[in-house]
């Protein structure tokens, strides 16, 4: 009795993991021409089994080739016309569904999944799951306009956009249009998204798009028109002032007496200009300062040194102070005005000696003259040798 027990417990355990290792898979799946398509294959892994090999392949025209196979030596795609097209997930436990892109009217056929499991006692477990493809080409669908995130009441000064949505096979043409005046459509772009980067009152309007593609180049699909309007920037309390008859100025928070605001750069470049009026302040002030002090330095001394001449009858000059060099106009005057007090002693004597020996004196005059003009050219021609040196 106890072994029938066990062995019940045995066959319900493999049927149990039988189930939990099923296929799950689509019959039909319908593939549109030059877009893309998945072909599901799942199951629900089970602890004790692991999967030891996926293949994918196709049946057309009563021939089957293998399409990919996953291994422990990796993935390989074998068909080289679904070579960089397909490809199956890697880190999904249990999945094994295979995408394709850019289908062809040839990928159409029967697909098959099969997946073989390896279990603790190195037992295989297959199994595997069918689907039929059929590739089409199919006519473009009407559009519909998908609006941007700020909808289709945008502020004046944001960016909005316009989407033309459709489905059908690739490519799609797309065209924006906008409604003029009499119904007629003003063309406004040839992609998909029709955007504006900072719309203006004048963007507002009425916009629909058509759009078309090689399935059927006759049949052109448009979309429902809608309307796109500019609402105004929200005023402020900040923007709301008093009109009054002298403009008013502006007032910072840094400075609440009403001088106008002036952004960071004019700022800056008020310092600039400061800083140069200082810098020419400074040195003008320099250069007045050195002007006065060299006028200063310039200035003769008022205490000159004293020059005593002698005339004596052998018509030496004895300068009382040779360390001081003395202008020739100087001791041209003194000579002058020690000649001519000599020259009216002269005279008088002369008159004198007139009245007493009745001789004249003009010889004594002359004599005195040609002395007093011989030392003032010794003089000149001293002091131009002195400056020549």
């Amino acid at each position: 009795m106890g072994a029938v027990v066990l062995l019940a417990m045995l066959v319900m355990a493999f049927v149990g993991c039988r189930a939990l290792l099923d296929l799950s898979g689509a019959a039909h799946v319908k593939g549109v021409w030059m877009a893309s398509t998945t072909l599901p294959c799942t199951y629900t892994p089970s602890e004790g089994f692991t999967q030891q090999t996926l293949t994918w392949s196709i049946e057309r025209d009563l021939s089957t080739s293998t399409i990919f196979r996953r291994d422990d030596s990796g993935d390989h795609i074998l068909l080289s016309r679904f070579r960089n097209r397909v490809s199956v997930p890697k880190s999904s436990p249990g999945d094994a569904s295979l995408h394709i892109t850019d289908l062809e009217i040839p990928d159409s056929g029967h697909y098959t999944c099969q997946v073989i499991w390896r279990s603790e006692n190195y037992s295989l477990i297959t199994k595997e799951v069918t689907t039929t493809v059929q590739v089409t080409k199919v006519a473009v669908t009407k559009p519909a306009i998908v609006a941007g995130e700020l909808g289709l009441a945008v502020p004046a000064g944001a960016k909005a956009s316009l989407t033309c949505v459709a489905q059908g096979s690739p490519p799609i043409s797309y065209h924006w249009f906008r409604v003029a005046q009499g119904g007629s459509g003003q063309l406004l772009g040839t992609e998909a998204e029709l955007v504006w980067n900072s719309l203006q009152p004048s963007d507002a309007g009425m916009y629909y798009c058509e759009v078309q593609n090689r399935v059927n180049t006759r049949m052109v699909q448009r979309s429902d028109t809608v309307e796109l309007t500019v609402r105004d920037l929200p005023v402020t309390t900040e923007a709301r002032r008093p009109a009054t008859d002298l403009p008013e100025a502006a007032v910072t928070s840094e400075n609440a007496v009403g001088y106008p605001e002036t952004d960071e750069t004019t700022q800056s470049s008020q310092r600039t200009h400061l800083y140069l009026v200082i810098l020419i302040a400074a040195l003008g002030g320099a250069v007045v300062f050195l002007v006065i002090f060299a006028i200063a330095c310039a200035k003769k001394p008022k205490n000159e040194s004293i020059y005593e001449v002698a005339f004596h009858s052998t018509a030496d000059v004895i300068r009382l102070d040779t360390d001081v060099e003395v202008p020739v106009k100087c001791r041209k005057e003194k000579i002058n005005s020690e000649t001519e007090e000599s020259y009216e002693n002269v005279t008088m004597t002369c008159n004198n000696y007139e009245s007493v020996t009745g001789n004249s004196c003009e010889s004594t005059r002359l004599s005195k003259n040609a002395e007093s003009e011989t030392l003032v050219n010794a003089m000149e021609s001293e002091y131009e040798v002195q400056n020549f040196q």
